[in-house]
């Protein structure tokens, strides 16, 4: 007995020097302290989508992954995260996609344009026809860095507009504020669209200098106050009927990252997703009747306005392909999907009203 008392007593040290030897180990190795560069200086963007990522993250992890998020202009540029994140200024950053339309018109199918299916569409195609593992893809090839759906919007207002529009011809010569792939796409509509900072949008509407705006959603227009100077709210968000937003992580800090940290990471990302759908979601609903009680009148566009978006859209999208593989690529995977889904609203959608 007395030999099994001494084996078992140094067997128990033993196996307490080793556990704190490796768990020492351990912890050194995977402590990691990162920068975010956002593409956002506050508002839901920032605070259920960036600093949420950093939270969950740092949770899931027990503390490994470690995460300070830096408003615009601290780490870069806003519409330059992506450029930041790849080449180490930043470990990790939140932006849109869309914002690199200009060096691959393809990140506009990941991000959401006005060909583009609903948000809840998009959440089934990214998570499970497919469409993570060509995003993930298509940034390691063409940009260098790990990239992830993370915060996602519901279809955005069309417009904060001070004269009405509901008709193709309301559209006529109606110049209004818009960036990206909408700049192109809406000329087909008769509209007179250009493009500006966002810092110069609410004088140029406030002056008249533009008739219309398009921004976020409903719900993230309220503080912007689009609303006090403009006494038409256009819905739906023909233009932007979906946006998701993303987690672009450096190759080297992402390497360094344990497998099971790798997958609580991304976890996290998926959560802030699902969050901020139906955060902004609800949030819409109640913004739309705050707009009612402000005295803005709702105007929905005609289904014709509706419909000729979206046949322009997928016409341009179309044209993209001709001369870009990866934008072929995505684009057809994406109307196989939409195919696929053709019959959901009829036996997915019950009239309640």
């Amino acid at each position: 007995m007395t030999t099994i008392k001494k084996l078992t007593k140094h067997t128990a040290f033993a196996l307490i020097a080793v556990s704190y030897v490796t768990a020492t180990d351990i912890g050194a190795a995977e402590q990691h302290k990162w920068k975010m560069a956002a593409s956002w200086g506050g508002g839901p963007l920032m605070e259920i989508g960036a600093k949420a990522m950093a939270k969950k993250a740092k949770f899931l992890t027990d503390g490994r992954v470690d995460i300070r998020v830096f408003p615009s202009g601290q780490l870069s540029k806003g519409l330059e995260v992506r450029t930041a994140v790849a080449k180490g200024v930043a470990e990790a950053g939140h932006t849109w996609m869309g914002y690199d339309w200009g060096k691959d018109k393809t990140t506009v199918l990941f991000g959401g344009y006005a060909g583009s299916m609903d948000s809840e569409r998009m959440l089934h195609w990214i998570y499970e026809a497919g469409g993570l593992e060509l995003w993930q893809q298509y940034n390691e090839e063409r940009f260098g860095v790990i990239s992830m759906p993370c915060f996602t919007r519901t279809a955005e207002a069309f417009l904060h507009s001070r004269k009405a529009v509901k008709t193709l011809d309301d559209l006529k010569g109606l110049k209004f504020r818009t960036a990206g792939a909408w700049l192109e796409i809406s000329k087909g509509l008769g509209a007179a669209s250009v493009t500006m900072p966002g810092g110069e949008v609410y004088t140029s509407l406030e002056r008249g200098a533009i008739d219309a705006t398009e921004w976020g959603t409903l719900y993230e227009n309220k503080s912007v106050g689009f609303h006090k100077i403009a006494k038409y709210v256009i819905i739906p968000g023909i233009h932007q009927p979906t946006a998701p937003f993303e987690l672009v992580i450096n190759k080297k800090a992402w390497g360094k990252l344990s497998d099971r940290d790798k997958k609580l990471v991304a976890l996290a990302a998926k959560i802030v997703t699902f969050e901020s759908w139906t955060r902004i979601g609800h949030e819409d609903a109640k913004a739309l009747e705050f707009y009612k009680k402000q005295g803005n009148e709702i105007i929905v566009l005609d289904a014709s306005v509706q419909k000729k978006a979206k046949q322009l859209a997928i016409s341009w999208a179309r044209e993209q392909a001709k001369n870009n593989p990866w934008f072929d690529k995505v684009l057809k995977h994406q109307l196989a999907f939409e195919k696929l889904w053709s019959q959901a609203t009829h036996y997915r959608n019950v009239i309640s009203e």
